[in-house]
Parts: structure tokens; sequence; C-alpha cells
């Protein structure tokens, strides 16, 4: 929870709260579900909280859009990043139906209710538009284009922030780690990446990208 601390202000004691008791619902239902190897659920919060927020460091998601997070495994990054933007509503996919029994269990346990959850593809995914796309260390950058393509409504944001006005396009905004050169070239896309180490210091973040592909 700390290491939160150390890069993120401003939290309410709601969220605070929030944050605080995912240590141990992961934990308990970790046990039941294996989601998260055991030498990982000792580092939650930095390899998986933490690095869940380099979007919500990188991106402010303007209040009332609507997020689908590919591949969520047991809620990464969609979890963390319901409770930093209460006020925006994410949709947690997944293949694997019972990871999603963890998410609506945090859920519960935290009152999310900006959080929905679908045992599916993303590919099958037909009646349903959202204004960004989120993952996590899913598939190649080319899947996961050509999955979150057509799920984007394609629309400019205007954000309101200290330095001035921003506009930022809807997109997929996915975490990776390694070489990513090759990848990149196969998906035949131009994203902008950003190098996590920038934003925070520890030594897991080195190599660490976020990809930003806009609609």
């Amino acid at each position: 929870m700390d290491v939160l601390i150390k890069y993120f202000s401003g939290f309410t004691e709601q969220q605070q709260q929030q944050f605080a008791a995912l240590e141990n619902l992961y934990k308990d239902w970790n046990a039941k579900i294996n989601v998260i190897s055991r030498k990982d659920i000792d580092a939650l919060y930095e390899k998986h909280v933490l690095h869940s927020l380099a979007i919500a460091a990188a991106f402010d998601f303007p209040a009332g859009s609507h997020i689908i997070d590919i591949g969520t495994g047991g809620g990464f990054p969609g979890v963390p990043l319901a409770i930093y933007f209460p006020e925006v509503r994410f949709h947690l996919v997944d293949s694997i139906g019972k990871k999603l029994k963890i998410i609506e269990a945090v859920k519960e346990a935290l009152n999310l209710q900006n959080i929905t959850t679908q045992h599916t593809r993303a590919e099958e995914i037909k009646s349903q538009k959202f204004d960004f796309a989120v993952s996590r260390a899913v598939a190649p950058l080319k899947d996961l284009w050509q999955w979150a393509k057509p799920l984007l409504k394609k629309r400019d944001f205007t954000i309101h922030e200290a330095g001035g006005i921003s506009v930022v396009r809807s997109g997929l905004i996915c975490l990776k780690g390694g070489d990513l050169a090759q990848e990149i070239f196969e998906s035949n896309t131009k994203p902008q990446m950003m190098e996590i180490s920038r934003l925070f210091e520890e030594e897991y973040f080195q190599e660490k990208y976020m990809l930003y592909v806009p609609a």
C-alpha cells in the first residue's frame, strides 16, 4: 500500500480503504483460484496494483466514459483503475470464467458499482462500444488491436488539467514488457510508447512499457 501513496496523493478515505483491502481479498481468493503466482502475490501492490495505475498516471479518463479491460484475468488493470476512477465505467472480460469469480467477489466486497464483468472473448462482443480499451500482458499488439479496434467509438475527449486543456482520442492502452520492436512492426500500428520506469523508480518497471494506439 505504501508504494501507492509514494506516487499518488489525493485518495479519498474510501479509495484508501478499497486499495488497502485488496491484499487480503486477493490472497484469500488466490488460495482458492490461482491467478497470481505465489512469488508475485506478496508484491501485489507493486507488481499488479501500481503497474495497473501506470495508466492512471498517464491518462485522465473523463467521468462517464466506458472502458473495456480485454483479458482481465484476476482484474488487472481494471480493478485498480475502477477504484482510481469511480465515475468511469469498466467492463472486464475474460474467456476463463473462474477468474471472473474473483473480480465479482472483490467488486462486492469493495462496493465497486462501476465494474461489470463478462465471460467472453473480446472478439465475440458485437453490440457494445467503448471509449477506451485497456489490457495487460495478454496477447501480441497485432491481436489486441484487431480485437479492440471494432469496439472503439472513435471520439475525442477534451480534458481540463492544471497545465491547460488537452485532447485525447479514444484508443487502445496496453501494458507490456521487453523488446517490442518486432511486435510493433507486425501490428502495422504506430503506437505512442512510454517507459513506465519514467513514472515509477522500482526495478520491476525497467523494460516495462505502456503503448497507446489511437482509434
